[in-house]
């Protein structure tokens, strides 16, 4: 009789290890291996919300343009104002919200950028996404083939530099509308912008989940495909063409990362090795100066 209950703890003891080792392997394999996928899109920030007699107020930290606010960013923080309601109402009592605030931030303060009536007190619409990037919410879409178009040859930096050097990139972008309302709904402001932080934010909107690594290495992860993405800055100092030393500083850390793909950007022009570099390895592509424009233009094609 002792033997059995031996032989029936042992058992229990066996099975115990093997569930539990199998659980924590798990939280191992997916701590150490590539990053898990995120799902969620990218949200506007929120600083405030409240209700009082039947109306819901959602404040964001949303750089509005000067003059009139495009329709295209009132229609998405209104969507967005909804489903910040419908979060809330898993733990506060909305049943009586008729009516849904959108706002946005200026210098002088919070401004109202739009509102919805509800039809039923409470019953808020079903949740409706935007393509801010054409075709960007089908699983086959990828960014990254938009890069095979951009130009394989720059132009001269005299014709493009002054005494006073390099001016930031940003501003003088060319926005499609709905780009440019997903980019403020991210809390950035295209107008004051640099080009690292603009790519980094259509790349979010083509649906990549971006994770700092340090203060120039992101990870950018889209079903299962990983990209390793360096940003140089340009300093007013500097040289206006990337150096050939940050170029191998990319391609070492890239390989070494174990990412499907690389993605270097910069408000810098390119030196004429790095068209070498990518027919060699296909998998690397650099952004920049000349190329910026038409990687929005190739995205904004879907």
């Amino acid at each position: 009789m002792e033997i059995v209950i031996v032989v029936a703890v042992v058992v229990v003891t066996v099975v115990l290890v093997v569930v539990f080792g199998r659980r924590n392997r798990t939280v191992i394999e997916s701590d150490s291996g590539k990053m898990p996928i995120k799902t969620d899109r990218s949200r506007p920030p929120v600083v405030d919300f409240h209700m009082s007699e039947g109306v819901a107020r959602v404040h964001f930290d949303v750089p509005l343009p000067a003059g009139s606010i495009d329709s295209v960013l009132v229609d998405l923080l209104i969507r967005e104002a909804i489903e910040v309601v419908r979060e809330k109402s898993h733990s506060l009592p909305l049943n009586e919200v008729s009516r849904v605030i959108a706002y946005g931030r200026r210098v002088e303060g919070q401004v109202e950028v739009g509102s919805v009536e509800l039809d039923t007190p409470g019953m808020l619409p079903p949740p409706m996404t935007m393509d801010l990037i054409p075709h960007s919410s089908r699983p086959e879409f990828d960014a990254f083939e938009k890069l095979s178009d951009l130009p394989t040859q720059r132009p001269g930096l005299a014709d493009t530099t002054s005494a006073d050097g390099l001016k930031p990139m940003g501003p003088d972008v060319r926005l499609p509308r709905a780009m440019e309302a997903g980019l403020r709904a991210q809390g950035l402001d295209p107008d004051a912008t640099d080009a690292c932080a603009l790519v980094l934010g259509v790349m979010r909107l083509a649906g990549y989940a971006i994770n700092q690594r340090s203060a120039d290495t992101h990870d950018g992860l889209r079903h299962g495909q990983q990209v390793f993405l360096r940003t140089v800055c340009h300093l007013s100092t500097d040289h206006p063409e990337l150096d050939e030393r940050q170029v191998d500083r990319f391609v070492v850390d890239f390989i070494s990362s174990g990412a499907d793909r690389g993605l270097l950007i910069t408000e810098k022009f390119s030196p004429f090795e790095i068209y070498d570099r990518e027919r060699r390895e296909p998998r690397m592509r650099f952004i920049t100066r000349e190329r910026l424009q038409a990687f929005v233009d190739a995205l904004s094609v879907g």
